[in-house]
């Protein structure tokens, strides 16, 4: 099995890290202040990223550039902007489906985290090992995946930030807005991620998820790659986005 090296020593890093361990498989963790010598070896081990969607600018620039076809970039949000403008649209992906409360907390499945590109089977062999569901999947699959995932960070961060309530309560008495925000803003992200996600099948799985989730309450975060997104996006093609924009008003965000 070829195993990993995770840089990003946050909650995500440290849970593999620690599982990995326990299971007597070794997974290299590199934080900022390490150092990161281990990746001036020959290319073919993957390098997962575990960091924020902000610092991969800095990460990328310690990474010699020999390893680049070996980065694993795990982030949500809109990323492909970014990828395509540092030559690595063809980097692997991947889109978890675990949740890390905290630090010192073990990964909660969530669903199975689907990974597309050239380390995307080694690397979900790698997440079974350690009894996460994961899987390889073709472009298409994991583009509808992004979108769905983008929008549900997107959309319950505004929905719960403007209304004062729970993803789940969002998904079930404001769950009209909810679709009408869905739909408005799928009209954007579908042609830029190439997604073939039809309207209702994109919201059921939205609603289903949401309730899944209860208490936790989402807010507006990683502007850029999410909701500022989606701002800028509209702007460009010079669309509207009504719903979006009278939410982000009501939760305090100006544009």
């Amino acid at each position: 099995m070829v195993e990993p090296i995770f840089i990003g020593a946050g909650r995500i890093g440290r849970a593999l890290a620690r599982r990995a361990a326990q299971r007597g498989l070794e997974a290299p963790l590199l934080g900022r202040h390490d150092a990161w010598d281990v990746l001036e070896a020959p290319q073919g081990q993957p390098i997962a990223l575990c960091v924020r969607n902000d610092d991969l600018g800095a990460v990328l620039a310690r990474v010699p550039a020999h390893r680049h076809t070996d980065l694993v970039f795990l982030q949500n949000g809109m990323l492909r902007d970014w990828l395509r403008e540092h030559d690595l649209e063809l980097a692997t992906r991947g889109l978890l489906f675990f949740a890390v409360p905290d630090r010192n907390a073990e990964p909660q499945p969530g669903g199975v985290t689907p990974l597309w590109g050239p380390h995307a089977q080694a690397l979900a062999g790698w997440l079974r090992s350690l009894d996460l569901p994961a899987e390889a999947v073709h472009a298409a699959a994991f583009a509808n995946v992004e979108l769905e995932k983008l929008l549900w960070n997107t959309c319950l961060g505004v929905v719960c930030q403007a209304r004062h309530c729970s993803v789940a309560q969002a998904a079930t008495a404001h769950a009209g807005l909810l679709a009408e925000l869905a739909i408005e803003l799928a009209r954007l992200g579908r042609p830029a991620l190439g997604a073939d996600v039809d309207d209702a099948a994109l919201v059921e799985r939205m609603v289903a998820y949401s309730v899944q989730l209860g208490d936790y309450r989402a807010a507006v975060k990683e502007w850029p790659w999410r909701n500022g997104w989606f701002v800028a996006e509209a702007a460009r093609l010079g669309r509207t986005c009504p719903v979006h924009g009278a939410l982000l008003a009501q939760a305090g965000i100006s544009t």
